[in-house]
């Protein structure tokens, strides 16, 4: 299943998400944003008022919280998760990072605003080892949920969603 090997930066081109087929082994170096149930359908509204001060043209946010114990992806399908995919690929993300199985309509979505999805292993201790600086840029109040900018180094995932083909 394993086919290639990536090795991107952050901002991402339309260019590099339409060459990712699944089952692609990606690294990524550049900034990662994060975020949970609670601050990414936040962060949604501020797009839709046109509020948002992130810049997500060719960016990539991870479903995970920050702690000092590490990062570790969360279930991309919760609710909350997987209803703000379709609007923060709409605003430029172009890599989603968590894990479990999306909708068959998340998966479309993905397709029409030329987003992959991809898993990384659940191993918090080797995700984190990655992590080279984070700072909350949204959301404080959320604690650990909060938007982080990380700044990473060859962070791995596997492409499991692209083009409307998925692992799943």
């Amino acid at each position: 299943m394993i086919k290639n090997m990536y090795k991107i930066q952050t901002p991402i081109k339309s260019e590099t998400i339409k060459r990712l087929k699944i089952g692609d082994r990606i690294i990524i170096s550049g900034t990662i944003f994060t975020g949970r149930d609670a601050a990414l359908p936040r962060l949604v509204k501020l797009i839709e008022k046109n509020s948002s001060f992130l810049n997500l043209e060719g960016a990539v946010i991870m479903h995970t919280a920050v702690s000092a114990a590490g990062i570790a992806p969360t279930s991309s399908n919760k609710t909350e998760i997987e209803n703000s995919i379709t609007p923060l690929s709409k605003a430029g993300v172009k890599i989603h990072i968590g894990k479990g199985a999306l909708s068959v309509k998340t998966v479309e979505s993905l397709n029409k605003n030329g987003s992959v999805f991809a898993v990384t292993p659940p191993a918090a201790a080797l995700l984190t080892r990655k992590v080279e600086s984070s700072e909350v840029v949204a959301f404080p109040e959320e604690g650990m949920e909060a938007v982080y900018r990380l700044e990473v180094r060859d962070f791995p995932a596997i492409v499991a969603v692209a083009h409307e083909e998925s692992i799943y």
